[in-house]
């Protein structure tokens, strides 16, 4: 039998949300109260458009069943554009839904246990864990319980209902997996041994986070004791909810905090608070641990088949990988942007329900969607019933898997269509078939649409956000390029940046990169690698340092006047000249 999914819903929430649409549209209640009380059940406005909102699911540590997959392509067809899109916070969000609707949606989502409950807002969103928990090589224990225990204890909790501004908590799984260290409050798990008994804890990073000033989170102290999990978070919770700053909105996460105070200064703060909290948490304020469904399984002995199918080889490499547990294997679907059809959720939890041992599925940072637990048999079968649905795209597990916000198709802050790009770029590079290449399966290429860093272009091998620029009066779309950006579990750092390129030429640009890469890299030395050696001045003959790097790269990121060629001054996806517009953003309420 299944393990009972987490109901995370509230059914009256939804009549709750009826009510205040009500009164605010009878004028008894202002706009501004309204909105946040919308942000806070998840309910973002589209660009430009009042009327229609973008609802978020909060899907704690990635996890849906085919339940609710089904649920999700229901609403889709019924309020939504037919598709749904998944974000690089692990959550579901379903477009241009009609506010009228909002509270149905909010119905529908019930009755699977899904809530959208601080999914936006100045709350705790969604609790992120490596989606590779349970079944990475490299784990010391399983984090999922643990990610959805935080968040089972922090929603609708007075702690998490009017903080200075939105907070983010991440689980990786081990050292060498997921993104503690870009967030307010970063996971990693670790074994201690202490008179020949192994004790499970964690390294705590606070103060990290991406935007316009990006911050690496710093180490609260070696080694965190399990029973102290709880108490650290709620302790960094307070902190940031009595001293961050709510009155300058732009500097008003918690990373401006820790490294105006200093970062020593706010460790000891931490540990003092931490104390506090100890000593006064109630004994029904604790952890409950959520145990997600561990299948009971034996481990396949048998030699591989051999398939003698190019495409299924290709996806293979690139999409598969093995689980700790011997003869399991993890599948990527390698989404496009994230975007994921009505009709393609349904066939994925049919082949959830078929293939998958566990019974769910996993939503990642990477806007994909992965199949675990699967049978090394049943692969080739899996492969060819994903790809009766367009699900079989190759390329996950390597530079194609292109990251992309959702830019200027709904989001009121993005300056240009990063979620398009991210398309052409993924299509470019797989039609290349530079997926294959064994020195490019550890680069990234992220895009955000402005600053804000969504699309997490500041972690990336290869980086871009949205801008533009005026030549001879004229504004044309374009992107920011950064270099060297990653980050793997313990380790991160953020990108440094290089020049300026026209929306037309970014594809232009990261095939010269790669171009460059191959005719000076050193025997087997990857393309991070090597972008790593020219940002520290060690690069290449010609190309030794980022100034060098990007004079190579100048003549391939002009852009022509206007009347030479107008198509640089349309952004992609577009058909009408550029405008660089933008309205009130609402990542805070």
């Amino acid at each position: 039998m299944l393990a009972n999914p987490v109901n995370w819903s509230l059914e009256e929430e939804a009549n709750r949300f009826e009510e205040m649409l009500n009164l605010y549209k009878q004028n008894k209640i202002s706009e501004d109260e309204f909105r946040r009380f919308r942000l806070q059940h998840g309910t973002y406005s589209s660009r430009f458009q009042t009327k229609f909102n973008m609802v978020r699911v909060k899907i704690p540590s990635g996890e849906v069943n085919p339940e609710q997959l089904e649920k999700i392509a229901e609403i889709c067809e019924a309020f939504s554009i037919g598709s749904a899109h998944v974000s690089t916070r692990e959550n579901f969000q379903i477009h241009w839904v009609y506010l009228d609707d909002v509270p149905e949606v909010l119905r529908e989502l019930s009755k699977v246990g899904l809530t959208t409950r601080e999914a936006c807002g100045n709350t705790i969103r969604n609790v992120t864990a490596s989606p590779l928990a349970g079944v990475c090589l490299f784990e010391p224990f399983d984090v999922t319980p643990y990610a959805k225990g935080i968040a089972k204890f922090f929603l609708r909790n007075p702690l998490n209902q009017n903080l200075p501004r939105k907070f983010k908590i991440n689980f990786s799984c081990c050292d060498k997996h997921g993104f503690a260290r870009i967030g307010d409050i970063g996971l990693i798990p670790k074994l201690k041994e202490e008179n020949g008994k192994k004790e499970k804890g964690f390294q705590i990073f606070f103060g990290g986070g991406l935007g316009p000033a990006s911050f690496i989170g710093e180490p609260l102290e070696d080694f965190t004791l399990e029973t102290d999990l709880l108490p650290s978070c709620i302790a960094i919770v307070r902190l940031f909810d009595r001293l961050g700053d709510r009155e300058k909105m732009h500097r008003n996460r918690m990373r401006y905090l820790v490294h105006d105070l200093s970062p020593e200064k706010f460790r000891e703060m931490i540990i003092k608070e931490r104390r506090i909290v100890k000593a006064t948490l109630p004994p029904s304020a604790k952890l409950e641990l959520i145990e997600s469904y561990y299948p009971d399984f034996k481990e396949e002995q048998k030699e591989s088949e051999v398939i003698e199918d190019e495409d299924y080889q290709r996806w293979f490499l690139t999409n598969v990988l093995p689980q700790r547990q011997k003869g399991f294997y993890t599948v990527d679907t390698n989404l496009p942007a994230g975007d994921i059809s009505a009709e393609q959720l349904r066939a994925l939890a049919e082949i959830c329900r078929k293939y998958s041992l566990e019974r769910i599925v996993r939503l990642t940072p990477t806007q994909s969607i992965l199949l675990r637990w699967i049978k090394e048999s049943d692969l080739y079968e899996l492969y060819r019933e994903l790809s009766k649905h367009g699900l079989g795209n190759p390329g996950a597990n390597s530079i194609a898997k292109c990251v992309g916000c959702s830019g200027t198709t709904s989001c009121n802050l993005a300056i240009t269509n990063s979620h398009r790009l991210a398309k052409e770029i993924q299509a470019k590079l797989l039609a290349l078939k530079l997926d294959l290449d064994e020195g490019l399966k550890t680069a990234s290429i992220k895009i955000s649409g402005c600053p804000n860093s969504c699309g997490q272009h500041e972690i990336a091998t290869i980086g871009f956000y949205g801008g533009a620029s005026r030549v001879n009066g004229a504004l044309a779309p374009t992107y920011q390029m950064l270099l060297g950006g990653e980050a793997h579990g313990n380790k991160a750092s953020l990108g440094v940046m290089l020049m300026r390129v026209p929306a037309r030429r970014v594809i232009d640009v990261v095939l010269k990169v790669i171009e460059l890469y191959k005719e000076s890299k050193r025997d087997r030395e990857r393309l991070d690698e090597w972008i790593s050696r020219v940002i520290k001045n060690e690069g290449p003959e010609g190309i030794r340092n980022p100034d060098e790097l990007r004079v190579k790269l100048e003549s391939t990121a002009t852009i022509p006047t206007i009347d030479k060629n107008p198509l640089f001054y349309v952004d992609w996806g577009g058909e009408e000249k550029f405008r660089a517009k933008t309205a009130r953003g609402e990542c805070a309420a």
